[in-house]
């Protein structure tokens, strides 16, 4: 007897071709035949290797947290903002940092002219940290502190504040960014050249791991490499690739995969096809799970888990028919908790063009509070679980993102390709011909290149520039240089070149000089004078 064939192709049935971004043709029709050979029909949520999710009821007794990104302007405007998003039902705090701290610059720096405070919180000593998080219970909510080339002083004075404050540090959770690898290939904050970059964040796992273990030291970003120009394909390989070079590093040190592992977290973004989305968490955990277990050997089940943060991406967005935002941020919003995410954030739908409004950033809130309790996305585990298509994009992203890492491996690994600019130039490349794409009408966006009205454009509302702030900030940090123990400042500094020297891990005397009131600069300059910096290199 003849199979009949269930399973026809585009040609056959007279219609176009559909690619997805990451090069995969999606077929007209999805059957049983396309999963024969998946393991998803064995595979059972929370458990190895996790594709349908790592707990086994995932948000049937607890929904993700939420957790928005915020910060601007002074320590005191971010926690007035925190106040804010705790009292409106936000169940954790994502930092937002200036770029004179990014780049551990003190606002009283020339080169911070005109950018203190302007994109993110402004941090130049422990006093700031002891300002922003005034009267928010660190036991309640925890905080991610999104800083990559000086979270290590970010790391150290979030822990000597806590400790300040009665916290015992063993119980301390958060989490901090501290991917320095992706800032070379997505954002530009580098400070030291790549191997020391890696170097320093390498210390904060050993010393997490050894004194603070309930902290995650690493979320590492394919967020930011997306957002640069990588599909999604090679935004999960390459942040795996990532995670394994620091990996690797706490390796050397003779830590244990299980003393750290369960404490590395990732950063995804979110925007374009929504089972493409959700098909590259699903097949992701998977890998992630078999690499942990299978290529280092751990025993621990929640050394495997993929733990992560997603939401929606600010590459989604537009600045043309903002109010189009809303319901991105909606569609991004279901893709995210239909992946299986621990943590949501969600952008606002003014972050195209500006930091987001309050009026912005409740209407995300209240974007994912209707999804929990009103859209009944927390009733069940894994609900696109057994979909022919989303089960065979899942094997199929699997395999992809397998194959993509490889061939890092042929470009002598993830830290080589970034020096050498490889991973920068390639990201560069399809970002530009992806806008060229938006440009001519070949990539659709709905406001920008279809369904456009003319008469809608218009001015856009930015925020601010607080100079005042700015100005308030520097007397501030100026008054704190004029009160502190000079000579003890000068010997943590002397303290910190000293180890850098001698190749220690720098966290205890980064600590001890953030506990003395010396400032991001003075701590960065310290290093500098033995680390170097990062040049880049130039293509031609």
């Amino acid at each position: 007897m003849n199979k009949i064939k269930t399973k026809k192709t585009a040609e056959e049935l007279g219609v176009k071709k559909v690619f997805l971004e990451s090069g995969i043709e999606v077929n007209p029709i999805y059957t049983a035949e396309d999963i024969e050979n998946s393991s998803i029909k064995h595979e059972i949520p929370g458990q190895y290797p996790f594709t349908r999710g790592i707990h086994p009821s995932m948000y049937r007794n607890k929904p993700f947290t939420i957790r928005q990104y915020a910060g601007f302007g002074s320590p005191e405007e971010t926690n007035e903002r925190f106040q804010f998003l705790i009292k409106n039902g936000q169940t954790g705090l994502n930092v937002a940092f200036d770029l004179p701290t990014q780049c551990g610059l003190d606002s009283d720096d020339p080169r911070a002219f005109g950018e203190v405070g302007r994109v993110g919180m402004s941090i130049d000593t422990l006093e700031d940290f002891e300002i922003a998080f005034k009267n928010i219970d660190l036991d309640k909510i925890t905080v991610s502190l999104t800083i990559n080339g000086t979270a290590i002083i970010a790391i150290a004075m979030y822990i000597a504040m806590a400790e300040k404050n009665g916290y015992n540090i063993s119980n301390l959770r958060g989490t901090a960014q501290n991917d320095i690898l992706k800032e070379f290939i997505g954002r530009g904050t580098w400070i030291f050249p790549v191997d020391k970059s890696v170097k320093l964040v390498v210390d904060t796992i050993e010393y997490c791991a050894q004194h603070v273990p309930k902290y995650s030291p690493v979320s590492v970003c394919g967020y930011h490499i997306r957002e640069s120009g990588a599909n999604p394909i090679q935004e999960m390989a390459y942040a795996f690739c990532i995670a394994k070079a620091y990996s690797d590093g706490a390796l050397s040190r003779g830590i244990s995969i299980d003393d750290f592992a369960s404490r590395l977290s990732f950063n995804f973004d979110i925007y374009g096809n929504l089972f493409e989305q959700v098909a590259k968490f699903r097949g992701g955990r998977r890998l992630w799970a078999k690499i942990i277990r299978e290529e280092y050997g751990a025993k621990k089940e929640s050394s495997s888990w993929l733990r992560m943060i997603a939401g929606g991406g600010g590459g989604g967005l537009t600045k043309e028919q903002p109010l189009n935002n809303i319901i991105r941020s909606s569609y991004y919003a279901l893709i995210s908790a239909l992946s299986g995410t621990q943590t949501m954030a969600l952008c606002s739908y003014d972050e195209a063009y500006t930091i987001p409004t309050e009026h912005s950033a409740e209407i995300s809130l209240r974007t994912m509070q209707i999804m929990i309790h009103e859209m009944g996305v927390c009733d069940t585990v894994d609900p696109l679980g057994g979909s022919y298509y989303v089960e065979a994009l899942t094997d199929r992203f699997e395999k992809d993102i397998k194959e993509e890492m490889k061939t890092v491996e042929k470009w002598n690994g993830i830290i080589n390709a970034v020096a050498t600019g490889k991973i920068q130039e390639s990201v560069s490349r399809q970002a530009y011909e992806r806008e060229m794409g938006v440009q001519n009408g070949t990539v659709p966006k709905v406001g920008v290149n279809i369904f456009v009205r003319e008469e809608e454009s218009k001015e856009v509302e930015f925020h601010p520039y607080n100079q005042e702030a700015a100005e308030n900030q520097i007397k501030k940090l100026h008054k704190v240089k004029s009160s502190r123990n000079h000579q003890k400042v000068q010997e943590c500094l002397e303290a910190i070149k000293k180890d850098a020297e001698q190749n220690k891990n720098l966290m205890p005397s980064v600590i001890a000089a953030v506990k003395e009131y010396c400032t991001v600069g003075e701590i960065v300059n310290a290093m500098k004078e033995v680390y170097g910096e990062f040049k880049e290199p130039i293509f031609f």
